[in-house]
């Protein structure tokens, strides 16, 4: 049997970093990104003849600003209703039935699981059963996997679950469980959602999996982004493949200058770095923010923004790139460095892409309130999403919060 898992489409959510692209046909482009990592998903799922489609919740990104946002996920699904390709949802914290005000009629093939306990859906003519339950509202926090039916006998039986499995420290802990709790459901495939990169959570027997998002929608979501084909039978899923959806590749690219010795070397180095990715997007275009880190006697010659800004853009003409923004977080070796300079970087980059993450700022903030000894206000908050605030904060913390920003507890 032949399933395409998906999760985390966000349909319709503003992607960050725009602005920077002015108004590009690249920037027009990623703001239909979502729309049309979703057509890729369709098409997808009837060009491998998949059996059904499962979709591990955060379909909505909330409450539609138009119904034009429903309409279009409907449509998707009717042309799997016209290919006879059963689908298979849940809500997750994104789109529970207290964030989503807005309804439309879905076409006859889609199941979507009720939030009060969990259900069951079956094929039977294929041997299907699919077990799940959508979240009521956006702030989930018990286990809802230990209440799962068990699985039925001679049957495939998949699980549809939107969670943060222990391990997944960077986002908010919703539907929280381990491994294990999946394992003893008995499900031949557990399909997940939430964490939006792809991760085998259990594997050989009852494998359970992320399959990520569907597209990247700011530089922390880099790299592929897309959908699982699961080969699944009786017993086992035999194979797991990742497929990319995405229309549009974000990259985070952290460079060390600390061989180079002037904007040149740093220059090539770059260079280099920017050929490699674009290379591994195929023909997507890419979007690269750059972190240059290290010791290096280029330094003095980096602190000019808009000089180094016009150079990669001569230097990287050709390459199909578009450079998102460029963070400096290099020192001179005749500069005293009070903190570790590659740590202060990644301290930095962490408060630059808080308030693209409202879920890494969510499960940061009982640390932070730990750490400040007193819960937070709303005005700490907003200081905390500007990242001068930020770092300020860590160092002043120390090492506990700076472990848990960079995560490496370590």
């Amino acid at each position: 049997m032949r399933l395409v898992h998906a999760a985390d489409v966000h349909l319709d959510s503003p992607l960050r970093g725009l602005t920077r692209l002015g108004d590009s046909d690249l920037a027009h482009l990623l703001r239909q990104a979502t729309r049309r990592a979703l057509e890729n998903l369709t098409d997808l799922t009837v060009d491998r003849r998949a059996d059904a489609l499962l979709l591990a919740g955060d379909i909505y990104d909330g409450n539609w600003r138009d119904y034009a946002t429903g309409r279009f996920f409907v449509e998707q699904m009717a042309r799997l209703h016209d290919e006879k390709i059963p689908v298979f949802m849940i809500a997750g914290n994104h789109d529970a039935e207290s964030e989503i005000t807005r309804a439309l009629i879905l076409p006859p093939n889609v199941t979507v699981f009720a939030s009060d306990q969990a259900g069951t859906g079956t094929v039977e003519e294929i041997g299907l059963a699919v077990h799940g339950q959508s979240y009521p509202t956006r702030d989930v926090y018990t286990n809802l996997a230990r209440a799962y039916p068990n699985a039925i006998p001679g049957m495939v039986n998949v699980g549809l679950l939107h969670t943060a499995v222990e391990g997944a420290e960077d986002h908010a802990a919703y539907a929280p469980c381990t491994a294990d709790d999946l394992g003893r459901t008995g499900y031949d495939y557990f399909a997940l959602g939430h964490v939006h990169a792809h991760r085998i959570v259990r594997d050989g027997e009852h494998v359970a999996a992320f399959s990520g998002n569907l597209q990247g929608r700011h530089p922390r979501e880099s790299g592929p982004k897309g959908a699982l084909v699961v080969e699944v039978e009786p017993g086992r899923a035999a194979m797991i493949s990742h497929e990319p959806c995405d229309v549009a590749r974000w990259a985070t690219l952290t460079i060390d200058a600390t061989p180079c010795r002037t904007l040149e070397d740093v220059l090539t180095r770059v260079t280099g770095e920017l050929r490699a990715t674009r290379r591994e997007a195929g023909t997507r275009p890419v979007v690269a923010r750059l972190v240059l880190v290290g010791t290096s006697r280029a330094a003095a010659g980096l602190t000019d923004n808009e000089r180094l800004r016009e150079e990669l853009a001569t230097v990287t003409a050709g390459l199909d790139v578009s450079i998102e923004k460029i963070l400096v977080r290099t020192v001179s070796p005749e500069q005293p460095a009070s903190v570790d300079p590659e740590l202060m970087a990644a301290i930095h980059a962490a408060a630059d892409d808080l308030a693209t993450n409202a879920d890494l700022l969510a499960a940061l903030i009982g640390p932070l309130e730990r750490e400040v000894g007193r819960p937070l206000r709303a005005a700490d908050l907003l200081d905390l999403r500007d990242p001068g605030a930020l770092v300020d904060l860590a160092r002043r913390a120390g090492v506990g919060l700076v472990a848990r920003l960079v995560g490496d507890e370590d």
